[in-house]
C-alpha cells in the first residue's frame, strides 16, 4: 500500500502569519531567554563568591559588547514577558477577546514593552556617570 505524498497539515507556508500567533511564539521564547538569563546571573553571583579574579572575569564578560547585547534582549524579554503576561490576566478575567482589541492589546504589549526596555536602559546608563 502507497502512501500518498501530502503534507500531513497546514504549516507556515500555508498561513500568513498574524499578530496573535507571532506574539504567543514570542511569549515562548522569552520565556525561554529570561530563563537562560537567570542562569547567567547565577554564575555571576558565583563568580562574585568566588573571590575578586572570578568577578574581575565575570564582570569583564558582562561588560562586552556581546555582554551587553545578552542583557539588552534579556530586558526586553523581561518586559515582554510582563505585559503579555498582564494582557493574559486580563483575558483571564474575561476581557478583550474582540478581534480589534487583540490586535490592540498586541502592539500595546510591544509598545510598552520597547518604551520600558528604553527607560530602564536609560535610566541604567544615567546611573552609572
Amino acid at each position: 500500500m502507497a502512501s500518498a505524498q501530502r503534507p500531513l497539515s497546514p504549516h507556515l507556508q500555508v498561513y500568513k502569519p498574524q499578530i496573535t500567533t507571532v506574539l504567543s511564539i514570542t511569549h515562548r521564547a522569552a520565556g525561554i531567554v529570561l530563563s537562560g538569563g537567570a542562569v547567567a546571573l547565577v554564575f555571576w553571583l558565583l563568580a562574585l563568591a568566588n573571590g575578586p579574579d572570578a568577578f574581575e572575569t565575570a564582570q569583564a564578560i558582562a561588560g562586552s559588547w556581546l555582554g551587553y547585547l545578552c542583557l539588552f534582549v534579556w530586558t526586553f524579554c523581561l518586559f515582554y514577558h510582563l505585559a503579555n503576561g498582564i494582557r493574559h490576566l486580563v483575558w483571564d478575567m474575561g476581557y478583550g477577546f474582540e478581534i480589534k482589541q487583540f490586535y490592540a492589546s498586541g502592539w500595546v504589549v510591544i509598545v510598552v514593552s520597547l518604551g520600558l526596555t528604553t527607560l530602564a536602559w536609560i535610566a541604567g546608563l544615567h546611573g552609572l556617570r
